[in-house]
């Protein structure tokens, strides 16, 4: 008996061992099951936005708005009368009219639907900001535009406002120029091809309206069509501009038109500035270090001499290179790493989480009509606090090319709208190794997914005790769902939406802001008092999307608008 007893006791520690190992196994494969599946989902929104996304912005009413170059004729959209009013008949001419076919839209977010619009020039290769009150302005372009300025008054749905074109007029021609809005919400507009000069909108009352910046002249590559065009401007927190082009880049004072600081040449062969394409982005300030670091981390771009090659019909391998470099301080160093793969023509988007989404390009060639080859159809996501080498991750791949004349821009349910690609000089849907592309898509990150409801602030709200804004300096109180307690990862970022176009993010922005006090009021809800940027040079006046980021995973982003203290 005493034996039976001592083998049915075996049985089941063995039995107990066997399920406990199994559970443990089971366990393992699920966490790595769902580490391999932490790679975002695609989701096609529209088939036809009826024009090519070569540029796109976000309005704080929750559209985009869409442009294209004219020059690239019969778009999805005729027009009944052309804008000097003449009638559009449909006649064989007529179909070949440029002028007769819609070259801006704007796509409702929430609707899913878009609105033509009318632009009053060609637009192509131009730069934009958004002003402090919502409005955007573009400026510059091709042929007649290169001078002109457009704006555009965002709408509450079933508005009907459209594209202006301003009464005054660019100084010197502005096609692939830049441009940064500044402290003052004045925008300094820089470069452009054969303009080595940068101006303001509205123009200075005194010392001229146009000034020279010897920096855009020796960064010019004559060989190489440019490779300095779109330079990558950034506002530094003290006023003054990062300015990087072709490889060199200057900490520069436009109030005296003096470069305070010329930084070491980013390491490696090979060029960055368009028509080598490469993107930027300044790393998130943060409220923590009094926004004192401020970090630009540059990726991808082309070989030397792939411009030439690519005209020749050879599209050489691009830069799989990036660098970081903090540029205040006195101790400025490239940092180097290495992404997954090669890519230029990239977008890189700040998301919510701090993360960096690279997403869009090719592999080889340059920027320009039919220059490059091989899609780079997988995103990369960068985590900056990650040590190096672990920093990138492979995410899923589109079967949609994005190439030349592509965008891409962060919206505020935290998912990444993708458009455009048209590496043809006229919208070509046959017999081209890349057609014309008109499919919009969004990109959705991995912590939008439902499985993470239970950590994602819900309901957000924003009190600002019914002002026009926040003042500098001044705290304002957040309200949001949670079902449970907040992490002590709780986060608050705030987004200066970007004019996205040919990989630059023109404006893009993100700030850590600091939560003084949170609060439960009642089950579930939160309330926290987080504080406003402390000035217009860490934060320009204007609209931004303000995110609570619990434990990694964002919020649906509301607006807010950081302002000027009123005086007194």
């Amino acid at each position: 008996m005493e034996k039976l007893w001592q083998t049915r006791i075996n049985c089941i520690i063995i039995s107990a061992a066997l399920l406990l190992h199994c559970l443990i196994s089971c366990r393992a494969k699920a966490v790595l099951h769902h580490s391999a599946e932490r790679k975002g989902t695609w989701k096609l929104l529209l088939n036809n936005t009826g024009v090519v996304g070569v540029q796109m912005v976000l309005t704080h009413w929750n559209t985009v708005i869409l442009l294209d170059r004219s020059g690239s004729g019969r778009s999805g959209y005729q027009l009944r009368h052309r804008l000097n009013g003449t009638r559009c008949k449909g006649t064989r001419d007529d179909l070949s009219d440029p002028t007769c076919y819609v070259h801006s839209v704007e796509y409702s977010i929430s609707n899913n639907t878009i609105r033509r619009l009318n632009l009053m020039s060609d637009t192509f290769s131009s730069s934009g900001s958004i002003l402090s009150d919502g409005r955007i302005i573009e400026s510059g372009g091709f042929g007649d535009a290169s001078t002109r300025i457009h704006y555009f008054g965002p709408c509450k749905s079933g508005d009907s406002c459209d594209w202006t074109l301003g009464k005054k007029h660019l100084s010197a021609k502005r096609w692939y120029a830049s441009s940064q809005i500044l402290p003052d919400d004045r925008i300094i507009v820089v470069g452009g091809r054969g303009s080595f000069t940068y101006e303001f909108i509205p123009k200075m009352s005194t010392n001229g309206n146009v000034f020279h910046l010897s920096f855009l002249q020796q960064t010019n590559d004559g060989n190489e069509d440019g490779n300095n065009l779109y330079p990558i401007v950034h506002l530094s927190v003290d006023g003054k501009l990062f300015i990087f082009a072709n490889r060199d880049s200057i900490l520069f004072n436009y109030k005296q038109n003096r470069v305070v600081k010329k930084f070491p040449r980013i390491p490696g062969i090979g060029s960055r500035s368009y028509p080598s394409t490469g993107s930027s982005v300044i790393l998130p300030l943060d409220q923590k270090d009094g926004f004192r670091k401020v970090e630009v981390m540059i990726c991808g771009g082309a070989d030397s001499g792939a411009n030439a090659a690519a005209r020749q019909g050879t599209f050489l391998t691009g830069l799989n290179s990036c660098g970081r470099m903090v540029i205040t301080g006195n101790n400025h160093k490239w940092k180097m790493e290495n992404m997954p793969g090669p890519r230029l023509m990239n977008d890189m988007v700040l998301l919510p989480t701090g993360h960096v989404l690279i997403i869009n390009g090719a592999k080889r060639g340059c920027a320009g009509w039919r220059n490059a080859a091989g899609p780079a159809f997988e995103p990369y996501l960068y985590n900056p606090k990650k040590t190096l080498g672990r920093r990138f991750t492979v995410l899923k791949s589109t079967k949609i090319t994005r190439m030349f004349h592509s965008s891409a821009i962060l919206v505020p349910d935290g998912s990444v709208l993708v458009a455009g690609s048209n590496p043809n000089n006229q919208y070509t849907f046959r017999n081209a190794s890349h057609p014309t592309e008109l499919r919009l898509q969004a990109f959705i990150p991995d912590y939008m997914g439902k499985e993470y409801n239970h950590q994602r602030p819900h309901n957000v709200s924003i009190d600002i005790n019914g002002k026009e804004g926040v003042a500098y300096g001044n705290k304002f109180l957040v309200r949001f769902l949670l079902e449970s307690k907040p992490s002590k990862y709780l986060a608050f970022s705030a987004y200066a939406p970007p004019f996205t176009t040919h990989s630059l993010s023109m404006n893009q922005r993100m700030l850590k802001l600091r939560s003084t006090r949170i609060i439960s009021d009642a089950k579930g809800w939160w309330n926290a008092t987080v504080e406003a940027p402390p000035s217009a040079n860490v934060a320009p006046s204007g609209f931004y999307l303000l995110s609570v980021v619990n434990e990694g995973i964002p919020s649906i982003s509301e607006w807010i608008k950081f302002i000027q203290p009123a005086s007194t």
